[in-house]
């Protein structure tokens, strides 16, 4: 058996990685020239960090960056609304982990050279159109220079993004990016600890803009200075949904929705004017689509379930899916039913999620206390709303994303 993966990014790396150590050949074939450390802040969430350890890499990449010790929920106000434990601490097997996409990326594609070697990823292909027979798969890929490479396989998996040409050719139904309503701009700050330096904070909320603050790195600068990603949000008004997370962004577009969030821990529009770089983000998804498989040809991560990135879930999604399908691959007889039988696993459970990320993520409770309060200053928390909603509120997001303790604890391999 070998298998076509198109696309580089963290899901296709990660499927590399599953499939080899599973004695299974791969090839990935990624359409930009040179893999650059690029991006800002993600989190892997336990569920994520188990794949990570089975892989051997979750060492190096807790190294990398932070193991999220907390999570705390404030209103623009400053006023505590809910805190609770991450990771580790909260009593999980595996830590949470935020670091820069960036070097995430890089140890997985330094871990795909060491041990596929250095055919194991090839640059500057870009997928065309791939064809089928009852025994494999043949699939154009471009060059820089204009011409076509073939390259034929048993299966191919289409891991190429949110605007993943595979999924193009294997659904021919209308298929549009679709904008929530909001509008991220983020970046990365070099700043002294917030509150413990290993802390998420959530504060505010959309009607009136949100903030997310969590450092990424545990290296301090000669100044003692964390490197940490930050992110603005809030309702505007439609505009193009392109999927594309590099536009550059502009302060004057956005500061005014934190101006007065100049909290006793942290000043909000201080900590966002030393940015080092600001990107601007119409968050978009795509409806979950009937099926990702279409005969020998499969989709994984965003190309197959893109979400909104309000669940520190997108990337943890791609690694899950990865572990699923080597699994299926490894210990089905026939490959073909292998690839339906992840189609029919994977699809409705990352259909809940996208449907989560857009109703019910983690910072609804941010959005309860908005709408019971009228979003003004409370003068306790527990006559607002009682701890064991908050919590329940949580553990729902947690449930339906897969990583919910007891999930993680019983959880089989496939």
């Amino acid at each position: 058996m070998s298998v076509i993966i198109a696309g580089g990014g963290i899901g296709g790396l990660t499927l590399a990685l599953q499939l080899h150590a599973r004695v299974i050949p791969c090839r990935v074939f990624e359409a930009v020239a040179t893999l650059e450390p690029l991006g800002v802040g993600l989190n892997l969430l336990p569920h994520a960090m188990k794949e990570m350890a089975q892989l051997g890499l979750a060492d190096e990449i807790a190294s990398a960056g932070v193991r999220t010790q907390n999570y705390h929920f404030y209103n623009r106000y400053g006023q505590l609304i809910y805190a609770e434990p991450r990771g580790i601490a909260a009593g999980y097997a595996w830590p949470q982990v935020s670091l820069h996409r960036g070097i995430l990326h890089q140890i997985l594609l330094r871990a795909v050279y060491e041990r596929l070697g250095p055919e194991g990823v090839s640059t500057g292909l870009r997928f065309i159109f791939a064809e089928q027979t009852e025994r494999g798969v043949t699939a154009a890929f471009e060059l820089p220079d204009g011409k076509v490479e073939s390259i034929t396989g048993e299966l191919m998996v289409g891991c190429d993004g949110i605007r993943s040409a595979v999924r193009k050719q294997i659904y021919l139904l209308p298929d549009p990016l679709k904008y929530s309503g909001v509008t991220m701009w983020r970046g990365v700050t070099r700043w002294p600890a917030i509150l413990d330096g290993a802390t998420m904070v959530y504060a505010g909320w959309l009607e009136t803009g949100k903030v997310i603050v969590y450092p990424i790195s545990d290296q301090r600068d000669s100044e003692g200075r964390q490197l940490v990603n930050w992110l603005c949000e809030f309702y505007v008004p439609p505009r193009e949904a392109n999927g594309d997370w590099s536009q550059e962004g502009r302060l004057e577009d956005f500061l005014f929705a934190c101006e007065d969030m100049q909290f006793d821990f942290l000043n909000v529009p201080e900590f966002v004017r030393a940015s080092e770089f600001i990107y601007e983000y119409p968050m978009v998804d795509r409806d979950p689509i009937a099926y990702w498989t279409e005969g020998r040809i499969t989709l994984l991560g965003d190309a197959a379930h893109p979400m909104t990135p309000r669940g520190s879930n997108g990337a943890g999604q791609a690694i899950i899916d990865a572990r699923v399908l080597a699994d299926l691959l490894a210990t089905r007889s026939d490959p073909f039913f292998a690839l339906h039988e992840y189609n029919d696993i994977r699809l409705p459970e990352t259909s809940r999620v996208v449907e989560a990320n857009r109703t019910h993520p983690p910072d609804a409770i941010l959005r309860e206390v908005f709408e019971r309060t009228g979003d003004k200053p409370f003068k306790n928390i527990d006559d607002v709303i009682s701890q064991e909603e908050l919590a329940a509120l949580s553990a729902r997001y947690k449930q339906t994303a897969g990583f919910a303790q007891e999930q993680l604890d019983d959880s089989a391999t496939t």
